[in-house]
């Protein structure tokens, strides 16, 4: 009976996952094709998508990834380019160092799996409990599958249809702002929110679009520091 018990508490826990990332399939699924008809138009086919899904997993890098593949970059290059794209993954990693801590086994992953999007949803989990984390390692996990599998359609379609891919990247724009919105009408306190939309554009005035993000991630840090009891408070 117990057995039972945690059989359906864990397939609940999917369930839900699985609810709650349905938006995140729906863009991560039409980026990806996106992103395999283009790795394909560069020689590159669904082998390649596949192995770039599961070990780069990074549509923003992965796009990027593209031109360093096709124009022979070196590793050094392509290395400062990774760092630079993936820079804000770091402030996104320190702020989930205290709901990951007793993640155990999943942490590795967690840790690696935590995308944009990924990160919005499982914010909304305390993390306090093994069912939690649970939630967290199956909203993770879910997310890469719809990603690495809308790849791998993208590169085998790309490889025998032809298709004007312009635009397309724009999904994971509309998918970024579907959840925000979710998010604002979910919580009373938008504090968080303000100060993450006023620093950015704050920093997209001051650096311009090419240079505004790390030093908009670093200002929403300090804010957000700076806020913290009244964050917690209200």
């Amino acid at each position: 009976m117990r057995k039972k018990f945690a059989g359906d508490a864990e397939s609940g826990v999917i369930l839900r996952a699985f609810r709650d990332t349905l938006p995140v399939m729906t863009g991560y699924v039409v980026l990806g094709i996106g992103f395999g008809i283009l790795l394909s138009s560069k020689g590159y086919g669904a082998i390649w998508a596949l192995l770039m899904g599961l070990m780069i997993y990074s549509g923003t890098m992965q796009f990027v990834a593209i031109d360093l593949i096709a124009g022979s970059a070196t590793l050094a290059s392509a290395a400062i380019t990774a760092l630079m794209v993936g820079a804000r993954h770091l402030f996104y990693g320190i702020s989930m160092l205290k709901r990951y801590e007793k993640s155990g086994f999943m942490k590795p992953y967690l840790i690696y799996a935590l995308t944009d999007e990924t990160y919005s949803l499982v914010c909304n989990s305390e993390c306090n409990s093994d069912g939690d984390l649970k939630y967290c390692f199956f909203v993770s996990l879910l997310d890469q599958v719809y990603w690495v599998t809308g790849s791998v359609i993208g590169a085998i379609l790309g490889a025998v249809l032809e298709f004007d891919a312009r635009g397309i990247d724009f999904a994971l724009t509309a998918l970024f702002i579907t959840i925000c919105t979710e998010q604002w009408l979910n919580e009373s306190n938008h504090v968080s929110a303000l100060t993450g939309f006023a620093a950015s554009v704050l920093c997209l005035i001051i650096f311009g679009s090419e240079n505004f993000l790390i030093p908009s991630m670093i200002l929403i840090t300090i804010a957000l520091f700076a806020l913290k009891g009244k964050i917690s408070h209200e």
